[in-house]
């Protein structure tokens, strides 16, 4: 669609040109219910197409959606847009003069002639209600048939549902009030009262477009209150609220969701000195959403999948703290204080990442939460950086596209992790003072990498640029390496360390690491000697460790302070290999977890000794959050980097281990559940499915194992995988878990059953039809993708690189992305598949670029799989 694609250019021009008084949004929902050819919510005289009743008739079905906007132009007599996506457009007015849609509309802008320097834009629009996520998604649930409404916009899908100037600089106070059915209830981002049949809000803060917000259905709705003594002697009151859908309510645990809540409120207005500036604090649990949750002030989203229907370990609740308070964090970090355009994205990101990590050690039950950062969110933060579309932290964000797809792990993970060795650098009272200072000044307002680096600068006294061009201006991970040279009596005579880039990005950063010396002591390796240092350039001294006893083991990023691959010598190596559950620092043994599988991606460690350290180790690991990680860490070893000719052997190593540790956990016990389930997704043999079998229908039993129906589920989709589960089963299956969560299983299992009939059923559904909701894409993509069924799989990689460009060009983003990530041959890994790539990406150089991103990143992970599977094939040559 012409004009949708907003550049960076576009916007600084737009941004210069004006500036934005205040909106006032009206939205009429009625039609989300009933028969959609009936029209409901009204339609506007002169209606240029479309409809509410288009639907029946193969269009979207809409609603009115009718803007206003005041704003001010400093060039009178210039030309601008306002951005609507849009079916159709009723009527345009601007200043009092109507303006011809058909003239002035072309599907996503609206042109502008003749602005003056006081302006009134009035726009009267079908808007299409979403079945992607992407704007006002509308759902409807399988269990009571109700239908459910919430809106998300990030980074630019807010014009989709009324008419505006999408860019995050063009800040506005926004006035919504919403028709709607009558036995619903309506929130937004200020509070709401109804009246004569309308739901109006009060009148927000100066805010950005994409995170303004409207939920409304007949959601399940809690609610709770906060209450703080201001350092003048105020009150602050803030109204907590917490809603899902009524399905969910009797598995809605809002006590804790409302407990982590004021824990966070606290933390933030102990540490920050700024009042909580939006009034209350919802927090919405929505179906099929994209994300994990968005930071609407005032309105917060998440997924409904942090509510959870079965039993969990602690590393979901912690996940879902984590994610509370992230957001939180946000409404200083994006929404007080938001950057200027997407370059600065990790203003808020990074930030937020590392808040929420930061809190939820110092404010909830959750003292290890640093343990999950560095096993898991570094993790993803490390493959990114490795990608060719690795970036700098603040990137060079040309256009929307761009934006959609820097949502990523050097966005979040790697600038949190930035932030975490800049608190090491400055000092964490330095740190918060400058984010005082950062909020009081440009309060409301917006701003660039120079703003914050600027309060830096100011509250630690040191030259933040010479900082910032290492870490957050340049692409790229660092690996260091321990050398250690010992004396004729057995000590350390020299401990150095060394520092590595990749020929692609050979920048050297300063480092502010600990080295950590560890030894046997009882039958344990504990840590007997530590030293802090800033390692830069290619090699350290660290000159304090002289003289020490001679250690086996070498960390030389202890406590994670910085952000890099740790290596180890082969003294250390050696000592892991034997002794890894030997460790007793949790964050230590993580840390050495998560280097030896960084080898393993690099084709340092053959996959098959990864699979056998996961197996004499992992069932002693203490931390549940770690253990869960090493189990998918296992399964993608065995999975993408494992010699094919091994794989067999390592399947039934896995299964085979997984089973003992099920039957050996403590009853009841959260690693036992881990277990299980990755018994499930490691099972492949005749017992092991006999097994799952069994447990399903209650012949057989593991002592303390609950199959509640979540896990029925995880049973399921191998059954279904191996031919064990028909689609009568899995019907049945439904037929006992009729909810919108058991459908989207279904779908997944009835995918993941080997059958060329089957998967060409899926890939039609997928790629020739957008009849499937965003969560039934991702459920299908997540059953046609099955390891074992590579032989099915292989006719779909020429079928893959036909159908893209079509793809990318016709559904939305977010869609578009979900087909082109989730479809690539990734599964048929095998030279030809990457000389396939490649000819693809030769033939369509003029591709969107956000479509070659996905390509290349996809043909990266495929040749880095290969090298690991040569590594292991060379690891095991004469060994089985």
């Amino acid at each position: 669609m012409p004009g949708e694609n907003l550049s960076r250019d576009e916007a600084r021009e737009r941004a210069a040109l004006l500036s934005v008084d205040g909106y006032d949004v009206s939205l009429d929902v009625r039609s989300a219910i009933g028969d959609a050819s009936d029209g409901g919510g009204g339609q506007g005289d002169g209606e240029v197409s479309g409809g509410a009743g288009s639907e029946g008739t193969g269009g979207p079905r809409t609603f009115r959606s009718v803007t206003t906007i005041r704003f001010r132009c400093n060039e009178p007599g210039a030309s601008s847009f306002a951005d609507l996506i849009a079916p159709s457009v009723t009527a345009v007015s601007l200043n009092g003069r109507d303006l011809d849609p058909g003239e002035v509309f072309d599907g996503s802008r609206i042109r502008l002639d003749d602005l003056a320097a006081e302006n009134e834009l009035v726009v009267d629009a079908r808007c299409a209600y979403s079945r992607t996520g992407e704007g006002l998604h509308r759902f409807v649930d399988p269990e009571d048939g109700e239908v459910y409404l919430y809106t998300q916009y990030e980074p630019a899908d807010s014009r989709r549902v009324f008419a505006n100037f999408e860019q995050p600089d063009l800040k506005a106070p926004f006035r919504f009030e919403v028709r709607a059915p009558e036995e619903w209830v309506v929130w937004s981002n200020g509070t709401g009262e109804r009246a004569d049949g309308v739901w109006r809000f009060a009148e927000t803060r100066p805010i950005s477009t994409y995170i303004t917000c409207v939920v409304a259905g007949p959601y399940h709705y809690v609610t709770d209150s906060y209450t703080r003594e201001l350092a003048d002697g105020t009150t602050l009151e803030i109204p907590l609220g917490a809603l899902c859908r009524r399905g969910l309510a009797p598995y809605f645990d809002s006590d804790d969701v409302f407990l982590v809540t004021k824990q966070g409120l606290d933390f933030f207005h102990d540490h920050f000195d700024y009042p909580y500036p939006f009034g209350k604090y919802d927090q919405a649990f929505v179906p099929e959403y994209n994300l994990g949750a968005m930071e609407n002030p005032g309105l917060v989203t998440f997924r409904e999948e942090y509510i959870f229907r079965g039993k969990v370990t602690q590393a979901s609740y912690e996940a879902r703290a984590n994610v509370i308070l992230h957001e939180m964090a946000h409404m200083w970090f994006g929404d007080l204080v938001t950057m200027e355009w997407w370059d600065d994205l990790w203003l808020k990101e990074s930030f937020a990442d590392f808040m929420g990590s930061f809190s939820l050690v110092g404010a909830t039950r959750f003292t290890d939460g640093w343990i999950t950062f560095a096993n898991r969110r570094k993790a993803w933060a490390y493959r990114a950086d490795q990608l060719p579309s690795t970036h700098p932290v603040t990137a060079d964000i040309r256009d929307l596209q761009d934006a959609k797809l820097n949502f990523d792990g050097i966005t979040y993970a790697k600038g949190a992790s930035v932030l975490k060795q800049l608190v090491a650098y400055v000092g964490q009272d330095a740190f918060l003072e400058g984010a005082r200072r950062y909020f009081k000044r440009h309060a409301y307002g917006n701003t660039r990498l120079g703003d914050l680096l600027s309060v830096l600068g100011e509250t630690s006294g040191r030259d933040m640029a010479v900082w910032a061009r290492s870490w957050l201006q340049t692409a790229g991970v660092n690996s260091l390496t321990p050398q250690v040279l010992l004396d004729a009596e057995g000590r350390v005579d020299e401990l150095a360390v060394l520092q590595e880039a990749a020929e692609s990005h050979p920048e050297l950063r300063p480092h502010r690491v600990a080295i950590g010396l560890y030894r046997r002591v009882d039958g344990r390796l504990v840590r007997y000697a530590r030293a802090e240092a800033d390692v830069e350039g290619p090699r350290t001294v660290v000159a304090e460790l002289a003289g020490a006893e001679a250690p086996e083991l070498v960390l030389v990023n202890d406590e994670d302070l910085t952000y890099c691959k740790i290596r180890f010598d082969e003294t250390s190596l050696a000592a892991l290999r034997e002794s890894l559950g030997d460790i007793t620092d949790p964050l230590a043994r993580a840390l050495c977890w998560s280097a030896l599988w960084n080898m393993t991606r690099d084709a340092l460690l053959p996959a098959r000794d990864f699979v056998e350290l996961v197996l004499r180790f992992a069932g002693r690991e203490s931390d549940i959050g770690v253990l869960q990680m090493l189990h998918a860490w296992a399964d993608s070893a065995l999975v993408h980097y494992a010699a094919p000719d091994w794989r067999p052997v390592g399947e039934r190593l896995l299964a085979e281990g997984a089973l003992a540790e099920l039957r050996s956990a403590e009853p009841g016990s959260e690693h036992q559940l881990a277990w299980a389930r990755f018994f499930a997704s490691a099972a492949s043999g005749p017992a092991d499915l006999d097994l799952l079998r069994g447990l399903l229908e209650g012949s057989a039993k593991v002592d303390g194992l609950e199959v509640d129906q979540e896990l029925r589920w995880a049973f399921l989709e191998p059954l279904a995988a191996h031919g064990r589960a028909d689609e009568d089963l899995l019907a049945a299956e439904l037929a006992r878990d009729d909810t919108a969560s058991g459908k989207r299983h279904q779908v997944r299992c009835l995918a993941a059953r080997p059958s060329a009939e089957v998967k060409a059923q899926a890939w039609v559904q997928l790629v020739a039809s957008d009849a499937l909701s965003n969560a039934l894409v991702e459920a299908t993509i997540a059953g046609f993708q099955q390891s074992s069924q590579r032989e099915l799989l292989a006719p779909y990689a020429e079928k893959y690189f036909a159908v893209i460009g079509r793809i990318w060009e016709q559904r939305s983003i977010q869609i578009a992305m979900n087909v082109v990530k989730g479809l690539f041959p990734a599964l048929l890994d095998s030279p030809e598949t990457l000389a396939a790539t490649d000819a693809w990406l030769a033939a369509h150089e003029s591709a969107p670029p956000a479509l070659r991103r996905l390509v290349l990143e996809a043909r990266d992970d495929l040749a880095r799989g290969l090298r690991g599977q040569a590594c292991d094939a060379a690891g095991g040559a004469g060994t089985d």
